[in-house]
């Protein structure tokens, strides 16, 4: 079952968005500042945000730059198109304005889960040079075949599944623990630095930025 973190002050509009997940078959979670949304969001991750702009305390301007690896939908009342493209540039992954009909909300909803199940999905990813063939397992670079470990494997499926985003230390043990049970946070750290070092040295580029307190992403 899909989650969906919505966060908004409002709780009219709050009780109406969650009666309408519920119907289609997500689980609904509920913040109603920033400042608890991202106490949440620090002990639990969930498939999709609906972020509003205007709350109590910290903003959903201020709260978008602390979400990494979530789609964000940002719900809100102000119309002004350098806000919309403001908050897009910013690493939202959609804009929907208020007043809306659910209708149109439940559709572009469906439309991120959709383009996240069609990334995961894809047997060949690739990204500047890099090519990952999922279903046989091969990395390469060029015609050159990287030779990796489980867990490197792991670690550069997600980081290419999540391209231009940072993917956090949690996010990463959460969803390759299932591949590698032996990962742990005190050895990630060195299963990223032998996978970056495998990359460099296949073309001399440096393709893994770690984000210091945060987490990787591919440059």
């Amino acid at each position: 079952m899909k989650s969906i973190l919505i966060i908004d002050d409002d709780i009219h509009i709050g009780n109406l968005i969650e009666e309408a997940l519920c119907r289609e078959g997500y689980r609904a979670f509920r913040a109603y500042s920033g400042t608890e949304a991202l106490l949440f969001l620090s002990q639990t991750k969930p498939d999709l945000i609906l972020l509003d702009l205007m709350l109590p305390g910290l903003s959903g301007e201020e709260v978008l730059p602390q979400i990494n690896g979530i789609p964000v939908i940002v719900i809100s009342a102000k119309v002004d198109v350098d806000n919309k493209v403001q908050m897009l540039f910013g690493g939202a992954a959609d804009y929907i304005t208020k007043p809306f009909q659910i209708k149109e909300l439940l559709a572009r909803i469906a439309v991120q889960f959709r383009s996240i199940d069609s990334a995961s999905s894809a047997s060949v990813l690739e990204y500047d040079g890099i090519t990952l063939d999922t279903a046989a397992r091969i990395a390469a670079i060029g015609k050159d075949e990287i030779k990796l470990t489980r867990t490197e494997y792991a670690v550069l499926k997600l980081l290419m599944q999540n391209q231009n985003q940072i993917v956090t230390k949690s996010l990463l043990l959460d969803r390759i623990s299932a591949d590698t049970p032996d990962c742990t946070e005190s050895s990630l750290k060195m299963h990223v630095s032998n996978l970056r070092r495998k990359l460099r040295e296949a073309d001399g580029k440096d393709h893994i930025e770690a984000v210091w307190g945060i987490g990787f992403r591919l440059r």
